[in-house]
């Protein structure tokens, strides 16, 4: 475990574990040594405990990822005959709906992300692991990518298209999230578990946990 020190214009103490569980620590310009130190080490039981969280967290995630086998040409034919067969037609039908027509679609096995879209060339990239959502969880993807189409930039206007082109999005995409964490506590009990009590208000602790668009 590596612990990270950096002072950037803040007026609070933070530390976080990030997703390899090393601890990153920010501290206030100026502040003497000795007091970061003493800040981390009296969170020594609340850092190994938000470590084995974040280990729990990343082992949950990579399970949800190998329940699609795609080590073999067999099955990446597979995976993608099924993915082309489920996500064809919603292109098909929503692209006709908003007025849009992507140039090409494909598909890799993409786990940072559920689609890309290139605004350059409009093209759309979906991501293979699409087959262990729900379908109307992956119609959202499909929507989403279509709309940047329309806006690039994830805005209001962005937001305005996906509210009229698949209303239940929000929804579509924590159960998408939910899917990945699954066994994980909701978002909302998790930080507050993850958060150790504290004296002083500058001082702030979290995990950091991952966003699957």
């Amino acid at each position: 475990m590596a612990i990270q020190v950096t002072y950037r214009r803040t007026r609070r103490l933070s530390m976080r574990i990030v997703k390899n569980g090393d601890v990153h620590v920010s501290a206030p310009i100026g502040m003497p040594k000795k007091e970061v130190e003493r800040f981390i080490e009296e969170h020594r039981e609340w850092i190994a405990e938000a470590r084995k969280k974040t280990y729990e967290s990343q082992k949950r995630r990579a399970d949800f990822y190998n329940q699609l086998p795609l080590r073999t040409r067999e099955q990446a034919d597979d995976a993608l005959r099924r993915l082309k067969a489920l996500i064809e037609p919603m292109v098909e039908r929503h692209s006709k709906e908003m007025g849009v027509k992507p140039t090409i679609v494909h598909y890799k096995a993409m786990i940072s992300r559920w689609g890309v879209c290139n605004v350059r060339d409009k093209s759309i990239c979906f991501s293979a692991y699409l087959l262990l959502l729900p379908e109307w969880c992956v119609e959202h993807v499909v929507v989403h990518e279509l709309c940047h189409l329309l806006e690039p930039s994830h805005n209001a206007r962005f937001h305005a298209l996906m509210d009229k082109f698949f209303p239940r999005w929000k929804e579509a995409r924590k159960a998408a999230i939910k899917r990945v964490k699954i066994g994980a506590c909701s978002e909302s009990s998790e930080r507050e578990q993850a958060r150790p009590k504290v004296k002083e208000t500058r001082q702030i602790c979290k995990m950091e946990e991952d966003e699957d668009e």
